[in-house]
């Protein structure tokens, strides 16, 4: 059986939820396509995502986010297995 946890529990819709939240705005607003820093995004805001995330079974960092800075980037990152975010170098 394959494990789809990590792809339900950080699907691109949910992403878009938690990232509005902290920007302040609907999620309907956050283009999944468009770099989240020109967005409003910001370090510290990015930093409070990765460690709801992590406490919730996330592999990605900080890091793993910031050099991709999309939703849609983010839940192919977010629903790869473990370790498999360090891979790229």
């Amino acid at each position: 059986m394959a494990d789809t946890a990590g792809q339900q529990t950080f699907a691109l819709e949910r992403l878009a939820r938690d990232v509005a939240d902290v920007l302040y705005v609907e999620a309907e607003e956050v283009d999944p396509d468009e770099s989240l820093l020109d967005q409003g995004l910001d370090s510290i805001r990015l930093m409070s995502l990765v460690e709801k995330w992590r406490a919730e079974g996330a592999e990605a960092g900080f890091v793993d986010l910031a050099e991709r800075p999309t939703l849609r980037a983010w839940a192919t990152l977010l629903a790869q297995p473990s370790g498999a975010s360090r891979a790229h170098g």
